[in-house]
Order: structure tokens, then sequence, then C-alpha cells
């Protein structure tokens, strides 16, 4: 009777554990749905790379991705507000968990698995070459030896291209760009994905490119998130139901016009933890200190931009003052319009249109006109920094009192001569202090030519982010550079100020 009694108790003990056991994977399951359920995740894409993600005529998100994650968030019962941002940015914007996914066709990497988490593969892809129809003399990965190779930043391609002996990379922020360098003859090759140059070629976008030889890489795309999201269990989940469910073969028979390859459980790059403390401390002093050269190296060609743009900026611009001054009404107003046009327009779009739109619009005339990087910067740059140093320069001028002019023609001088001799030299002690004010907006605007793949200080703090995505630490150390280079230039402007006003330059001297 106790035996049987024990093993009635025995029974009753395994069952209220099995219970329990149960209980505990149901509360699980609910506590994964529940993130999931009802919650709306921002999602970063960049809308120019067709056919995985762009803007429709109406300026609706679509393509392979935007259709593909539509489809997740609906299976796994959760909502999607998708946030445009540069495909360089995502990595970051994922690390500071300012989004919880992105969708960029972006490759699973050994280098991104350190800092971010990618769900299981969705897409299978490979980085091909991209040359005009009429180049004959790149044929495979061999022959773009010593070649200009245009690539987008951060991406494998971009990867790919620094084994490449002898080439000479430029690296441009976005597919279109890059496919555009191509076509205007600013780079003689270009490493993209084979399906998104194949979709330009047929949609009649690219019809003057053409893929040559075979894939470079093999690589699977997935859906990246930050380290230890909650969001990663819930989209791995509604990929498997899609996949399961026959829901993403539509898709890809939608986008790509066949039937998807067979796509494996998980990435044989495993998903890695993060460092903390002391050890991510010193990796930190460790990148800043390796980025230390790079950096300079930008910074002699910001410089160097900075000089030439600035001499011409104020010739220009010294010349269009005194034209809108004492010209004749004509010149007067060409010199008006081309200041309002330079001063009314931002400085980025002013750089696309000499850069990627001057050449476009000459093939489209039927001559080949081509701009290096360099003289675009600079002709871009000038003719920006002209605009404004010619309102400084009309303002100094004008605030001269009138009698000087008179006085200086009484003594026989001619208006040259008394623009010379008499106004500028006064009027340059006034225009000092705004055209110091102009160098250093100047200074820092050469950040914008990055846009062209012209390597100055911020782009390569750009490359060096897009190797190794320690954002913040770049970044810091790109500002205190520039940060050094204005307070420098604003010495050197205060110093020549004061050695223009003899009574400034006397007191200091007794203060001293």
């Amino acid at each position: 009777m106790c035996d049987r009694l024990r093993k009635v108790i025995a029974v009753k003990r395994w069952l209220v554990l099995g219970l329990i056991c149960l209980q505990l994977l149901s509360s699980c399951s609910f506590t994964n749905r529940a993130i999931a359920a009802g919650k709306t995740l921002t999602v970063a894409t960049e809308p120019t790379f067709p056919p995985f993600e762009f803007q429709s005529a109406n300026g609706e998100l679509q393509g392979f991705d935007i259709d593909l994650m539509n489809a997740l968030a609906s299976s796994a019962g959760f909502k999607v507000k998708y946030q445009n941002m540069p495909f360089a940015g995502m990595i970051p914007a994922l690390q500071a968990q300012t989004v919880d996914a992105a969708v960029a066709a972006m490759a699973i990497t050994a280098e991104r698995v350190k800092t971010i988490s990618f769900s299981r593969p969705y897409f299978k892809s490979g980085v091909a070459i991209a040359t005009r129809t009429d180049n004959k003399n790149i044929t495979n990965f061999d022959s773009l030896k010593n070649k200009i190779i245009g690539v987008q930043i951060g991406t494998t391609g971009a990867l790919k291209a620094k084994g490449i002996p002898g080439a000479e990379i430029r690296t441009f922020n976005d597919s279109p760009l890059t496919l555009q360098a191509l076509l205007n003859g600013n780079v003689d090759a270009v490493l993209n994905d084979r399906v998104v140059i194949l979709y330009g070629i047929k949609s009649g976008n690219l019809r003057k490119l053409k893929v040559i030889g075979d894939l470079l890489t093999e690589e699977f795309y997935g859906i990246p998130t930050p380290k230890g999201s909650p969001s990663l269990h819930a989209i791995n989940q509604g990929l498997a139901t899609v996949l399961k469910n026959g829901t993403y073969a539509q898709i890809y028979q939608k986008w790509f016009g066949t039937q998807p390859p067979q796509l494996p459980e998980k990435s044989s790059i495993e998903n890695q933890t993060t460092e903390k403390g002391v050890s991510r401390l010193f990796t930190s002093l460790s990148i800043i200190l390796k980025s230390i050269p790079a950096l300079l190296s930008g910074t002699l060609v910001t410089l160097e931009l900075t000089a030439l743009s600035v001499v011409l900026g104020i010739i220009g611009g010294s010349l269009i003052g005194i034209v809108r001054l004492q010209a004749a009404p004509p010149l007067r107003f060409c010199a008006r319009a081309y200041v309002e046009f330079f001063r009314g327009t931002p400085l980025l779009v002013q750089i696309f249109m000499i850069y990627f739109g001057l050449p476009a619009l000459a093939q489209n005339s039927g001559f080949t006109f081509t701009l290096n990087r360099l003289a675009a910067a600079v002709i871009a740059l000038s003719l920006n920094s002209a605009a404004y140093i010619a309102e400084i320069v009309r303002a100094g001028i004008q605030s001269i009192d009138r009698g000087q002019t008179e006085a200086a023609q009484a003594l026989g001088l001619s208006s040259v001569q008394t623009m010379r001799y008499a106004i500028f030299p006064q009027a340059l002690r006034r225009i000092l202090p705004p055209l110091g004010n102009q160098f250093i907006s100047l200074l820092k605007d050469t950040s914008l030519v990055a846009v062209i793949g012209f390597e100055e200080l911020f782009r390569k703090g750009q490359l060096i982010v897009a190797e190794n995505y320690r954002s913040f630490e770049i970044y810091f150390t790109v500002a205190l550079v520039y940060l050094f280079l204005t307070l420098l230039c604003s010495q050197a402007f205060a110093c020549w100020e004061r050695s223009l006003n003899p009574e400034e330059e006397e007191s200091s001297r007794k203060k001293s």
C-alpha cells in the first residue's frame, strides 16, 4: 500500500513538473509573439538600389526587399516604418539603436557580424564587373589592373576592389552615382551587385553598360539588427514562414522572373558577441591611433582644396564685386545674376551639377567631356565662394566714404588707381573679418566633395568607418581635426587683422 502511494505521489510530481515546463515554454513563446505583435519596427532603407529598394513615380517605396519585409512583417505580426538612410550610415545607426533593422541588400560578412546581428540568409548574390559597351580592354578581373574602379562605399564590391593591383579606387555614396560615373567616363569599370546592373540594363537606364566575366564573390544577404535585439527572433520567424508558404518564391518571381535558389537556414558566419568595458576602450584607442596617418593624408588634401579654392574665389569674387559697383548696367546685371544663383542654390547641388551633370549633358550633345575630381571640386568650391566674397568686397568698398574717391580723383588718379591705392587698402581692413569667416566655412565645406569620391579628410573617415564600423571614434577624431584647423585659421586671420591696424598692434605690444 505504501509502495503504491509512493508511485502515485511520484507520478503526480512528474505531472506537475511537466505542466510547469509546458507553461514556461508557452510563456516564452507568448513573450516572443508579444515582442512582435502590434509593435512597429523602424527599418532603415536606401531607396536608390533597384530592384531591391527604390521609389516609384509617385514616391512610394518598392522593390524586392520592401515586398519581402512587408510580407514577413505580416506573417510575424508586427508593423514596419521605413526610414531613408545612406548605406554607409546604416550600421552606425544600428549600433546606436536608432533603428530596429535595415533592408538594404546587405551581405553577411565576418567584419559586420562583430558589430551587428543578422537574420537568416534571404538572398543569394555576388559582385560582378560592369564596363561601357565600347570598352574592349576589360574582359575579366585580371584586366582591371591599373584601371580606375568605381565602387559604392561600404559594400563588398569595395572590399573586392582593394585586391586589384595598381587600381585607383573611387568611392561613391550610392549605386546610381557609381554607375553614372561609369557612363560619364570618370571610371573604367564598376564592381557592383550583378542583379542591380542587369536590372538597370534591362530597364534601359544603363543600356550603354555591360556585365563581363563570372561572379567575383558568392554571398548571402541578411536583415541586420542591433546586437541583442529582441526583434531578431520575430524577423527570423517571419522569414521562415514566407519561405515555407511560397510567398518568398512569388516575390522572387515578380522581380527576377525565375525561381529562387536554395537558401541555407543559417549563415556560415556566426553572429558574435560585442566587446565590453576595458576591452572596448583599448580597442577604440587602438583604432584611433591606426587611423591618424590616413586622416592626416586626408587633411593635406583638404588644405590643398581650401587653398586653391579660396585663392580663385578671392580673385573672382573681387572682380565680380567691383563689376557690381562700377561696370555698365548689363555687366552689373550679369554679376548680380551670378551672385544670386550661387548663393541661392546648395553647394552640394552645384557639385553634382558640375561633376555629373556637365559630362552627361555633353554626351547627350554628341561629344565626350569629362572632369577629374580635383578640377570639379575646385571649380565648384571656387564658384560658390566667389559669390559670397563678391558681396563681402562690394559691402567693404561701399563702406568707404565717398569723399575718399573724390579726393583721389582731385589728385589726378584714374579710377583704377583710386581703387588700388585709396579705396581697396581701407576696405581690406573692414572685409577681413567676414573674409576669415568665409575661409573657415570653405574649409568645412570641402567635406561635401566626398560625394564625388574625393578622398579629403571627411571621406577618409568614411572609408575607415566602412572597414571597422567604429563610427563614434573615427568621426570624433575627424571633428577634432576640423576644430584644430578652424582654430588655427581663426588665429591666423586675427594676427593679419592686427597687422593692418597699427593702433591695435602697438597696444598688443605694450601689453606683452
